[in-house]
C-alpha cells in the first residue's frame, strides 16, 4: 500500500480512537462535579475511572484474539456501537451505580478500539515505517486528551451540565462509523475451526476485578486493613484465579493470552514496562484534574486548559519520535529515554502541595508527557517487530492490556492513599479548629455546603496529599526504566510478515518460502 492508502485506511480507525478517547478525558475533568452532583465519595471518584479501566482492560485481548480470527472492519463498527451505548446510559445515570454499570459498557467498547486499531495497522505496515503511522496516533491521541479537558470543563460550566459530556460523543460516533465504512478496506480470512477460549477470559476478568476491588477499599475507615483476614482472603482468590487462568491458557486450543508471545523476552520486559505507562498516564489524568479543581480551586474548564502541557509533551514526544525511528530505524534509545523522563517527572510531581507555584506544575507534568509519549506506541510497536501478521492483534492487545490494567491498578491505589491521606491532613486540620474528626470533609466531594475554614482545610488536605501518591508512580515508573533498559535491540524488519520459523507461536514450524510469499501477496492485490 502507498503512503495516501495507508492514510485513507486509517482516517476512520482514528476517528473512532478519537472519539472513544474524547469522551473519557472529558469525563475526567468533569468528575468532580459530576461526583458532588451525584453525592459520591473519593472512593466512587476512583471507582469511576477504574470501572471503566477495567473492562478496557479485560476485554481487550478477546478483541485482540477476535480481529486474528474474524473481520476486523465489522469488529470495529461492533466496538464503536458499544462504546455509543454506555455513553448514552452515563448521560441518563441517576446515581453513581448506575453510572459504574454504564462505564463498565463504555470500557468494553473501549478495549475493542485500543486492540483493533493497533493490530490493523501493524497488518498494513512494516515495523521500519510504522514508527511514522504510530506517531499519528500518538498525536490523535494527545490532542483528544487536550481537547477533552478544555470541553469537559466549557460543558461543565454551560446551561448544559455534566451530562453532555457523555452525549456529545454520539454524533462524533456517527461521523466516526461513517468514515470507517467508506475508508477501511481489509480482506475478509475465513478461517474454520475457529474457538475463542471464553473461561480463559472469564478467569482472567474475574482475577483482575477481585484484586482491584481489594486495592480500591484496603485500609480505609469502615472497611479493612491492608494487613487483615478480608485482605488475605482477597489476595488469596484474586492469585488463584489467575493462576487458574494461566493453566487453562497453557491448555487452550487459541488462548485469549499466548503465553509463549507473552513469556518472549521482548514481549515480557514491554509488558512490565507498559504497566508503569499506564499507571503514569491515567493516575496523571485522573488526579491532577482533581488537583486543579478540589485543590486549588479553579473551574473545569480552567482544569483543562491547565492540563495541556502533560498532553503536549505527549504529542511532541509521540510525532517526533515516531518520525526519527522510520528515519533511523532505531527504537530503543527513545523508549530508554522515555522511562527516564517519566521517573524524573513524577519525583519532581512528588514535591507539590497546595501552594506550589502553577507553573512549576506544569513544567513538570510536561516531563511526564514527553516521556508517555516517548514509550506508549514504541513499546507496541518493539513487540510487533517479534511476531507474525496472524498474531499480531493478539501480541498488540496484550500489550494494552497490561498497560489498561496498570492504569486500573494504579488509579485504585493511587485514589486509595489520596483518600486515607486526606483523611488524615483532614483530621488534624478540624481538630485544630475544635471540630470532632470525621464530621465532614474528607469523604464527600461535594464542598458548595461546607463553611469556609472547613473548604480551606479540605482543599489544603487534598493538595498537599496529591504529592504522595505522585511519589509511588515515580516508584513504579524506576522498574518500567529498568525493564526497557533490558529490552533486546532487535532491529526493525522492512517486511509486513515475519518468517514463521522466528514466531514465538509458531516456532520449528517450516518457513514460507519466496514462491508461498509471492502467491500470497498476489491474492491480496487481486483482492
Amino acid at each position: 500500500m502507498t503512503h495516501r492508502e495507508i492514510l485513507e485506511a486509517m482516517t476512520g480507525l482514528l476517528a473512532a480512537l478519537f472519539t472513544a478517547l474524547l469522551s473519557t478525558t472529558i469525563v475526567a475533568t468533569a468528575l468532580p462535579t459530576i461526583i458532588g452532583d451525584l453525592k459520591g465519595s473519593q472512593t466512587a471518584y476512583a471507582w469511576v475511572i477504574t470501572t471503566a479501566l477495567l473492562a478496557n482492560a479485560a476485554t481487550t485481548p478477546l478483541w485482540g484474539k477476535l480481529a486474528d480470527l474474524f473481520n476486523k472492519k465489522l469488529l470495529v463498527q461492533s466496538a464503536i456501537v458499544i462504546f455509543v451505548a454506555g455513553s448514552v446510559l452515563a448521560g441518563f445515570a441517576h446515581d453513581v451505580p448506575l453510572l459504574l454499570v454504564a462505564r463498565v459498557i463504555q470500557g468494553v467498547g473501549m478495549g475493542g478500539l485500543t486492540a483493533l486499531v493497533v493490530a490493523i495497522i501493524g497488518s498494513i505496515v512494516a515495523p521500519r515505517e510504522r514508527g511514522r503511522y504510530s506517531g499519528y496516533m500518538g498525536a490523535v491521541m494527545a490532542v483528544s486528551m487536550s481537547g477533552g479537558p478544555i470541553l469537559g470543563g466549557v460543558i461543565v460550566d454551560s446551561p448544559l451540565g455534566w451530562r453532555w459530556c457523555f452525549f456529545v460523543c454520539v454524533p462524533l460516533a456517527v461521523i466516526a462509523l461513517f468514515l470507517v465504512q467508506r475508508t477501511l478496506r481489509l480482506p475478509t480470512e475465513r478461517k474454520t475451526g475457529v474457538s475463542i477460549d471464553w473461561l480463559g477470559a472469564a478467569l482472567l476478568t474475574a482475577g483482575v476485578s477481585v484484586l482491584l476491588i481489594w486495592v480500591s477499599f484496603a485500609g480505609k475507615a469502615g472497611y479493612y486493613a491492608w494487613f487483615s483476614r478480608e485482605s488475605a482472603l482477597y489476595v488469596g482468590a484474586g492469585v488463584l484465579l489467575l493462576a487458574a487462568t494461566v493453566w487453562v491458557e497453557r491448555r487452550a486450543k487459541s488462548p485469549i493470552v499466548p503465553l509463549p508471545i507473552v513469556l518472549e523476552k521482548t514481549t515480557g520486559l514491554a509488558i512490565i514496562a507498559s504497566i508503569a505507562v499506564g499507571v503514569g498516564m491515567f493516575g496523571a489524568t485522573t488526579f491532577l484534574g482533581q488537583y486543579f479543581q478540589t485543590a486549588r480551586g479553579y473551574s473545569p474548564t480552567a482544569a483543562g486548559v491547565l492540563t495541556i502541557p502533560l498532553v503536549a509533551g505527549m504529542l511532541i514526544a509521540s510525532v517526533t519520535s515516531g518520525q526519527l525511528i522510520t528515519r533511523f530505524g532505531k527504537w530503543k534509545r527513545f523508549v530508554v529515554a522515555g522511562g527516564v523522563l517519566l521517573v524524573i517527572g513524577f519525583g519532581l510531581l512528588s514535591t507539590i502541595d497546595h501552594a506550589t507555584d502553577l507553573w512549576l506544575v506544569g513544567v513538570y507534568i510536561t516531563v511526564v508527557g514527553l516521556g508517555v509519549g516517548m514509550m506508549m506506541q514504541n513499546l507496541v510497536l518493539a513487540v510487533q517487530n517479534t511476531v507474525s501478521v496472524q498474531n499480531i492483534g493478539a501480541a498488540s492487545s496484550n500489550v494494552a492490556f497490561f498497560r489498561t490494567f496498570g492504569g486500573a491498578i494504579g488509579v485504585s491505589v493511587l485514589g486509595s492513599i489520596l483518600a486515607t491521606r486526606v483523611g488524615e491532613l483532614s483530621a488534624e486540620g478540624f481538630a485544630k479548629l475544635g471540630i470532632p474528626a470525621g464530621s465532614s470533609g474528607g469523604g464527600s466531594l461535594d464542598l458548595t455546603s461546607l463553611p469556609a475554614p472547613v473548604l480551606e482545610i479540605v482543599r489544603a488536605a487534598y493538595g498537599d496529599a496529591t504529592g504522595r501518591i505522585f511519589l509511588v508512580a515515580a516508584a513504579a515508573c524506576v522498574i518500567a526504566l529498568i525493564a526497557t533498559a533490558l529490552l533486546p535491540n532487535k532491529p526493525l524488519r522492512t517486511t509486513i510478515d515475519i518468517d514463521p520459523a522466528l514466531d514465538p507461536m509458531h516456532a520449528g514450524t517450516t518457513p514460507r518460502t519466496a514462491d508461498t510469499v509471492t502467491e500470497s501477496r498476489e491474492r491480496v492485490l487481486q483482492h
